[in-house]
């Protein structure tokens, strides 16, 4: 947690305005259209990272499909995981979250100016509500990050299995998936080093429906799986 600190002191005089701005957008979301909203957040975003010295290193953004009304899937290291995606995203998304992060300072409202959803994995009825939505908003338009791992890899850029059910909504949406490989993204707060840090972002060709309308959920979340880890082995 050294570098949120650092990102803190280095954007010392940017700090209250950007908190008290964030704060205000999120306790009046439906004020702001979602593209003034993400531009916030990239602001925002974009200050911390290079108050933390981290630069996001981005690859494959033609890779985003033309059309609004996808999903990305990608590995999950850590709390930062998402700010690394807004950085290196410049189409706006949404996120669908554990509940245990919910409430996590700055994150909390991070994820209310998204209209990001929380899912309580233990709870069927209250997570079929939410693919339902998510299934609803990406038919209308929107972009949806997904983590199929459903918690964080402990092991750096080691992945763990992913879920065939967080692939539901995008089933039901009929919606591109976008497969997205972080590397190195535990590095920014999940270790005690404040160096210079590069954090890879890979958007890997999209599947389309009709590549993916025959096969299960378990077979679409381990084709997923093996091209996120394809690109890990050869970038990480």
């Amino acid at each position: 947690m050294k570098r949120i600190l650092l990102m803190v002191l280095r954007n010392l005089l940017f700090v209250p305005y950007g908190w008290i701005k964030l704060c205000y957008y999120a306790a009046h979301v439906d004020k702001y259209t979602e593209g003034q909203r993400y531009a916030l957040l990239k602001l925002i975003d974009g200050r911390a990272n290079r108050g933390g010295r981290i630069q996001i290193d981005v690859h494959g953004v033609e890779n985003l499909p033309e059309e609004d009304g996808f999903i990305f899937y990608p590995n999950h290291q850590g709390l930062y995981d998402v700010l690394a995606i807004i950085e290196a995203c410049p189409r706006p998304f949404s996120v669908v979250m554990k509940k245990e992060v919910a409430d996590t300072p700055f994150l909390k409202q991070v994820f209310a100016c998204m209209k990001a959803y929380a899912i309580d994995r233990d709870d069927i009825k209250q997570s079929m509500k939410v693919i339902l939505q998510v299934t609803k908003e990406v038919m209308q338009g929107r972009n949806f990050l997904i983590f199929a791992e459903g918690t964080r890899s402990k092991d750096g850029n080691q992945l763990l299995e992913f879920k065939g059910g967080s692939f539901k909504a995008a089933m039901k949406a009929k919606c591109p998936i976008v497969p997205v490989a972080l590397i190195d993204s535990y590095k920014s707060f999940d270790t005690d080093s404040i160096k210079p840090l590069t954090v890879q972002v890979h958007f890997l060709e999209p599947m389309s429906y009709g590549e993916y309308k025959e096969m299960k959920s378990v077979e679409i979340a381990a084709e997923v799986r093996r091209r996120i880890g394809q690109v890990i082995a050869e970038h990480g």
